[in-house]
């Protein structure tokens, strides 16, 4: 679908001339507006496409750190007597992110059309997450729209916390890892052609290990293109096959069995299930809605399609904490939380709770996976420079010897 910018020349039931800017998909959809809005039309001028913009400068969803700041603004507003209509005129003058900005733009004028909030972010959904559109269409329905943004600025202020924590686990790791492939790639590149030249010309026969050393700095001399090349075609190969659903699926499921990463994915996959889905049910959200939205934040193909299970068998009448133990997803305190929370009839505060629990939980687990990799990335690049250098330097003694 695209929509155009018109420049449109009126005169207002006041009798003053003015000119107004309007999208829409066609010259057909702003003379209709402007006739609704009792408009009296001079003219209206074409001024260039703008819907194929947003597709090209945002691609992706919008992050949870402006989702967060995005609900407690318009919470804020709402609470002070501001429609939602005029919150959003405010917010995109004033978001930092243009790419967020725009797409509020196009929310204001479709919200200045009729359409409701929910309507609208559906209409947007590839920018936003299904919690946040799901929310949305309870509290309209609910009529505590302003609740529910509350809500959600919570929701994603704590899902950025936990992604904040992730990235920043990995950032040592990255950049040990940089500072290895630099190092090797100085040493066969800048520093090996010297010690070439200088075996070359005393004829000592040299060891295998240095003479395979002296072929990988020619050859990485010579056709460094190549190397970038497949590097890149390499890269590009992961990229696509991550795309494909049986290969991201496979990818999911032995995560949750390879040692390192098994406990962390677990707990951050708990983490987000139980807070989304106390969020959801809080807001009025039904059980079998909010599973199909939660399943989705999980991150993890492989829990979401069990979660969708368990969901089958809650709609044959079995008990929530019955059904995901019997799929054996989480771990077995989740089990007995919701279980309590079923019993008590306070299921919400107890997700809640357990989803509070699991942040400290993925708080200690980041901090044990950087303590096993951040020795394990320093062991390996000793062992990578340790090889090129006893290399370059084992001809040496028996230069020596040779000399002797």
């Amino acid at each position: 679908m695209t929509m155009t910018d018109y420049k449109c020349s009126i005169v207002a039931q006041t009798g003053k001339k003015q000119k107004i800017k309007y999208s829409a998909e066609s010259k057909a959809e702003v003379i209709d507006y402007l006739k609704k809005n009792r408009f009296n039309i001079i003219k209206i001028k074409e001024s260039g496409k703008i819907w194929t913009c947003i597709n090209k400068v945002s691609v992706k969803k919008i992050n949870s750190k402006d989702l967060a700041v995005f609900s407690k603004q318009i919470y804020v507003m709402l609470r002070a007597g501001i429609t939602i209509a005029d919150s959003l005129e405010i917010l995109m003058q004033q978001t930092e992110n243009k790419k967020f900005a725009l797409i509020i733009e196009h929310m204001y004028e479709a919200l200045q059309k009729g359409n409701t909030l929910s309507e609208t972010l559906f209409n947007y959904k590839k920018y936003f997450p299904d919690i946040f559109i799901s929310m949305a269409k309870a509290g309209e329905l609910s009529g505590n729209i302003d609740i529910i943004m509350d809500r959600m600025s919570v929701h994603f202020e704590k899902e950025y916390k936990i992604e904040n924590k992730i990235k920043s686990a990995m950032i040592y790791p990255s950049i040990l890892a940089v500072v290895c492939v630099t190092v090797v790639m100085f040493l066969l590149t800048t520093i090996m052609p010297t010690f070439i030249e200088m075996y070359s010309s005393s004829r000592v026969p040299l060891p295998a290990i240095t003479a395979t050393l002296i072929n990988m700095s020619n050859v990485l001399k010579q056709y460094w293109y190549i190397f970038l090349v497949i590097i890149f075609f390499i890269a590009f190969a992961v990229s696509m096959l991550r795309k494909n659903q049986k290969v991201k699926y496979k990818e999911c499921y032995y995560k949750l069995k390879f040692p390192i990463v098994k406990n962390l994915s677990i707990k951050i996959s708990t983490s987000r299930f139980t807070r989304t889905l106390s969020t959801l049910i809080g807001s009025g959200v039904s059980l079998l809605q909010a599973l199909d939205t939660a399943a989705r934040v999980t991150g993890n193909t492989y829990i979401e399609n069990k979660i969708i299970e368990a969901k089958e068998d809650v709609q044959r009448g079995m008990a929530l904490s019955q059904s995901l133990k019997h799929h054996g997803i989480f771990p077995p305190m989740v089990y007995s939380m919701i279980k309590v929370g079923e019993d008590s009839g306070s299921i919400e505060e107890i997700l809640d709770k357990t989803a509070d629990f699991y942040d400290e939980e993925v708080d200690a687990a980041v901090q044990q996976l950087t303590t096993i990799i951040e020795p394990i990335m320093i062991v390996i690049m000793a062992i990578i420079i340790g090889f090129i250098v006893i290399a370059m330097v084992n001809p040496m003694f028996d230069m020596v010897n040779t000399v002797k």
